[in-house]
């Protein structure tokens, strides 16, 4: 992995979401490698990669198998196609995409995991203060820890009635 990163081969890796291949339910990585990156068909993207994360993507077509959408695919192929310099304008978008330097891989032990670049996506602000928020989250979970407390009782009792006892 390391000489081809070095050797400026990749030029992109995709993350895919699990569950899109029949022959496996482990999530795949598409590398895009190429010799010549510095052509004059594109823009010369030498000593850079471009990470796309599309792990969230995809919709369940049954129990056990995801497709991506003609829109999610068109996305995607058109981030690559931005990026490379072939028409509209490439950026980088918190949580799906990332052109990385090579010295920015090299920091990452040459790692090509998309999410390690990528990062997160931007969260809209709600407006509520930090302190307001923590204090309805954590009166919420006491709020539910008593009513499980109470479940439990009625689960021994119900147990016990049918003669198991915990």
């Amino acid at each position: 992995r390391k000489n081809i990163v070095e050797a400026d081969l990749v030029d992109c890796m995709i993350a895919l979401p699990s569950q899109l291949f029949y022959n496996t339910m482990i999530p795949a990585c598409l590398w895009f490698v190429s010799r010549d990156r510095t052509n004059n068909k594109f823009r010369d993207r030498s000593g850079e990669i471009l990470f796309i994360d599309a792990r969230n993507m995809g919709e369940m077509i049954d129990r056990r198998h995801r497709e991506l959408t003609d829109e999610e695919i068109k996305k995607i192929s058109g981030t690559y196609h931005a990026w490379r310099g072939e028409g509209g304008n490439y950026e980088d978008v918190p949580g799906f995409c990332k052109s990385a330097t090579l010295e920015e891989v090299r920091k990452h032990d040459h790692i090509l995991t998309p999410g390690r670049y990528v990062g997160f996506p931007e969260e809209e602000d709600d407006g509520i203060l930090f302190e307001e928020k923590m204090n309805e989250l954590t009166a919420q979970l006491k709020e539910q820890m008593e009513e499980g407390k109470k479940l439990d009782e009625e689960i021994k009792k119900n147990l016990e009635r049918i003669g198991y006892e915990i």
